[in-house]
């Protein structure tokens, strides 16, 4: 049988798939080099606080997102931290990485939260308090006390991850404008059940090392079905509360176009996360945190 490609062709096409592969590998390792460093997390505090400017329809002030970003750094950084024994079993990789360059992450983890509370103190002590309060939480949550940390305690972890966010993303905008009780309400309850929801699953991740070292979180108490059911239940109580933002007309119709969508793709990346024998890498990171990219993107372009 005659070859199908002559040989100046095979030639192209091997180059070709081997530059594919190369392009592969350089992606793969950029977005781990994200995930492991938390800049990708970091990046969701920008992004989530800058669409509750706009659900908020207030101008983002740059300043107090950059705070944003520096403060998420700083939580997630901390957290990572105190979290290399988990990390060691689930995520080797990432303890590896904190493990090597300790020094350096807790450098530039006091640096960024030094530059945060410098640009909240001179916006106003409004934005001062919202920069103070995740790193607060933070610190109770990461840090063992005479054998304590609000982490190992079932739940509570994941509200005060959601809480850290909420707080975030509804009171920063109102340091620039002050909104009515209804508006501020429905943007808490929505950033608190989405965050809740993400949070749980990144537990889903970590079930094994979390089993191996005793910390009692939800998915390992429940189980990945009755998770997965609580999970879908949370993300649908978002159905009425879109329904009081519609009909109260407190939103653009964008915004509320960008909910719907969300409220679904919740649905199909918690059916997807919550799959038995599931082996969950960077794709939670880059669909579950990545979220508020996807978000973000639309809201920009449709406002």
């Amino acid at each position: 049988m005659e070859n199908l490609f002559p040989p100046n062709k095979e030639k192209i096409m091997s180059e070709y798939k081997n530059i594919l592969k190369k392009i592969s590998l350089l992606t793969f390792n950029f977005v781990s080099f994200l995930s492991i460093s938390s800049i990708l997390i970091a990046l969701v505090g920008i992004l989530l606080p800058y669409f509750t400017f706009l659900m908020y329809n207030i101008k983002p002030d740059f300043y107090l997102l950059l705070s944003s970003y520096l403060l998420t750094f700083t939580v997630y950084s901390i957290d990572k931290l105190s979290n290399i024994n988990e990390d060691s079993i689930s995520l080797p990789e990432r303890a590896e990485f904190i493990v090597r360059y300790r020094k350096i992450l807790i450098y530039v983890t006091i640096a960024s939260y030094i530059v945060a509370l410098t640009l909240t103190f001179l916006k106003n002590t409004l934005a001062l308090s919202v920069i103070l309060f995740p790193l607060c939480i933070g610190l109770i949550y990461s840090i063992k006390i005479s054998n304590f940390r609000l982490k190992d305690i079932p739940a509570l972890k994941n509200i005060s991850i959601a809480l850290s966010w909420a707080v975030v993303g509804t009171f920063l905008p109102l340091a620039v404008s002050f909104k009515p009780f209804a508006s501020i309400v429905l943007v808490f309850s929505f950033i608190f059940v989405k965050c809740f929801i993400n949070s749980v699953l990144f537990d889903v991740r970590d079930i094994e090392g979390d089993r191996v070292n005793g910390v009692r979180t939800i998915p390992v108490l429940l189980g990945l079905n009755n998770t997965k059911y609580l999970l879908l239940t949370l993300n649908s109580t978002l159905i009425p509360w879109l329904m009081i933002a519609y009909f109260k007309g407190y939103f653009h119709k964008y915004i509320i176009i960008i909910i719907i969508l969300t409220i679904l793709y919740g649905h199909l990346y918690t059916v997807h996360f919550c799959k038995k024998n599931l082996k969950i890498g960077k794709s939670l990171d880059l669909l579950v945190d990545g979220e508020w990219i996807y978000i973000s993107i639309f809201a920009f372009f449709f406002r």
